[in-house]
């Protein structure tokens, strides 16, 4: 019985360390900072669902909580026509899920920073045709995002897919290099302008 015992203290102990990383309980939008008037956010079959509708107006769900260092992953799902991302930090550090409205054509994994549009592409994986054919519409994706300072590195269906240095790309124009917050929220964007629908679970983080 002794041993037992100790057995299910130890699946409590490790089932509450597991979800305490956890940034989607799949059930509600506790933990997020939920836009007043919300048209866009819900949860659904466990995933937190986007969508702006035939108003086309675009959202942004930061989390309660800031973050300094971490890596956080999830799951995502979306059409060939959505333009969304995740904020690191702050809404002028991006990483970029789908379509480029400047660009228009998919830069999904790529840094998006205002004032300086996308100062590297997501570079082609080893073995394959790049991010294209490693990236899935209408079925669920992994994400990873390890943030160490203004240094980025993303992987996209396990393959890494970036490793961007903030500090160090070639500005243009003599643009001044945004500064990067020590610590600061994530966000997960919806943009507006279309009419486009994208689904995020299974959301974790882990503090560095």
């Amino acid at each position: 019985m002794k041993r037992i015992a100790m057995t299910v203290l130890a699946a409590a102990v490790l089932g509450s360390t597991a979800m305490a990383g956890s940034l989607c309980n799949g059930k509600n939008l506790d933990g997020w900072k939920v836009p007043k008037d919300n048209i866009w956010w819900k949860v659904e079959d466990g995933a937190i669902v986007a969508e702006n509708g035939p108003q086309k107006k675009g959202s942004t769900l930061w989390t309660d909580k800031s973050f300094k260092n971490f890596e956080v992953a999830m799951e995502f799902k979306c059409g060939d026509n959505i333009d969304s991302g995740v904020f690191l930090r702050t809404e002028k550090q991006q990483i970029q899920i789908g379509v480029s409205g400047s660009l228009k054509r998919d830069m999904t994994c790529s840094p998006y920073i205002p004032g300086h549009g996308y100062p590297v592409e997501a570079e082609e994986a080893k073995g394959t045709k790049g991010v294209k054919s490693l990236l899935k519409f209408d079925e669920w994706n992994t994400l990873k995002i390890r943030v160490a300072g203004p240094h980025y590195m993303v992987w996209l269906n396990g393959t890494q897919v970036l490793d961007f240095n903030g500090e160090t790309f070639e500005t243009k124009g003599g643009k001044k290099r945004p500064e990067v917050p020590e610590e600061g929220p994530i966000g997960l964007q919806l943009h507006g302008g279309k009419v486009m629908k994208v689904a995020f679970r299974n959301i974790t983080l882990k503090e560095l």
